[in-house]
């Protein structure tokens, strides 16, 4: 029988069992994957982000652990070995040599004191991103739960601690470090007086009152990255489902709300460490840092500057090698946003 082609008249064989390549034809090739799989797939294809996530690596290794078997210490000064050219002996290790003797070589040569100073480059690296982590998680931590905190409650309490955030951005943290640093230098030389204690020698009031202004000051961007997250989480209906099944204002913060903000939190953290480790650089060049003989990049490149003309490679080294800590955690920090951000997902 005709049919006209137009007609919305249904047949018999429309009704008929799918054949085997139908069905194949509609199964989805690409399997589901979760989040953190998904995002680090996208993170691994990154090369730029892996690229700098090897430097970091690497520059860790020698930071952390070539210290512990390197033949010269950070502290050790040799006599008759002062301002030695990189890859070269002193008098003493020459004769040594001859002596037949296996001298390692001071691949950066030595500064004034004839400390090896590429053990110092080290030493002073690990300091630096020791300062780095620390501040950052400490920056998380209370970024995180005090933002959290304002956005979930709202209202009043909302407006009274954006208020204070206000407030803190006003501080300047170069004069708060001085201050705090003049202050705990008395009791902290107590302090460092009793064997328990002997570490707050070695870190110095300085650097102690870095740690102090960064839990004071430095978590207020934090805050409000993270307050911006919750105030769109809070209306979710997990979160309702949550309040509906009788949990607790802390439990909801801390497993639904805080645990959906991991991603945004994983990158602020790591972009913060570079940031950290500049605070620091800076604040020891202008000798508000560690406490001698303790090396940090920053020291060490304020110490070369008073003889760049003449030995320019004792500023050089820890010079680039802030800038490239610096760089390298900016862009796996990029790489991780740029994971982690559904909106760039094909």
């Amino acid at each position: 029988m005709y049919k006209n082609p137009l007609s919305f008249q249904l047949k018999a064989e429309d009704f008929l069992p799918a054949t085997d390549e139908e069905k194949q034809s509609l199964i989805v090739m690409r399997d589901s994957v979760s989040f953190w799989r998904d995002s680090l797939r996208r993170l691994v294809k990154n090369k730029v982000a892996m690229v700098s996530l090897f430097v970091i690596v690497v520059i860790m290794f020698f930071s952390f652990v070539v210290p512990s078997f390197y033949p010269y210490s950070y502290e050790q000064q040799q006599k008759g070995a002062e301002n030695l050219r990189p890859m070269t002996y002193s008098q003493a290790e020459q004769e040594r040599i001859a002596n037949g003797e296996k001298v390692t070589p001071h691949f950066l040569g030595t500064d004034k004191l004839g400390r090896d100073y590429a053990v110092r480059i080290m030493v002073g690296s690990r300091i630096s991103m020791t300062v780095g982590l620390v501040a950052a998680v400490i920056i998380l931590v209370i970024g995180a739960l005090y933002g959290s905190i304002a956005a979930f409650f709202g209202g009043w309490v909302d407006i009274i601690m954006m208020r204070i955030v206000d407030i803190i951005y006003t501080i300047p943290d170069v004069l708060l470090i001085v201050l705090i640093s003049i202050a705990l230098k008395g009791p902290l030389a107590d302090l460092s007086s009793k064997a328990a204690m002997g570490w707050v020698g070695i870190v110095g009031p300085n650097l102690i009152s870095i740690f102090i202004v960064f839990a004071l000051l430095y978590w207020v961007g934090m805050a409000r990255i993270v307050r911006s997250q919750v105030l769109v989480l809070r209306e979710s209906e997990y979160v309702t489902a949550a309040r509906a099944l009788g949990a607790g204002n802390g439990r909801i913060i801390r497993k639904h709300l805080l645990t959906n903000c991991i991603g945004t939190l994983i990158v602020t953290t790591t972009l913060q460490i570079p940031s950290s480790i500049f605070t620091e650089s800076y604040l020891s060049f202008l000798g508000l840092g560690v406490a001698a003989p303790l090396p940090s990049l920053g020291s060490l490149a304020s110490t070369a500057i008073n003889g760049m003309n003449t030995y320019p490679y004792l500023l050089i080294a820890p010079a680039v090698l802030i800038s490239l800590i610096i760089l390298s955690f900016n862009l796996f920090g990029d790489g991780l946003r740029d994971a982690f951000d559904p909106k760039l997902k094909k």
